[in-house]
């Protein structure tokens, strides 16, 4: 199995790996946006849990109110 990793044309690889760090970051965000609205909709941790591929501990301890 090979991974396709080209390099943007133009672009040095620091500059690329910032772009990774603000994409990481925005699904991030996005991610917890819609936990929150998931939650507050009557969606349980288990489902959210299940959705995100993770167990509902982890999803409540990520996403719980603190």
């Amino acid at each position: 199995m090979t991974t396709d990793l080209r390099q943007d044309e133009g672009k040095s690889p620091i500059e690329e790996l910032m772009e990774i760090v603000a994409q990481r970051r925005e699904l991030e965000r996005r991610e917890a946006a819609v936990v929150r609205k998931a939650h507050n909709s009557g969606m349980s941790w288990a489902g959210i849990a299940f959705a995100l591929g993770v167990s509902r501990q982890a999803a409540h301890r990520k996403y719980g109110r603190k």
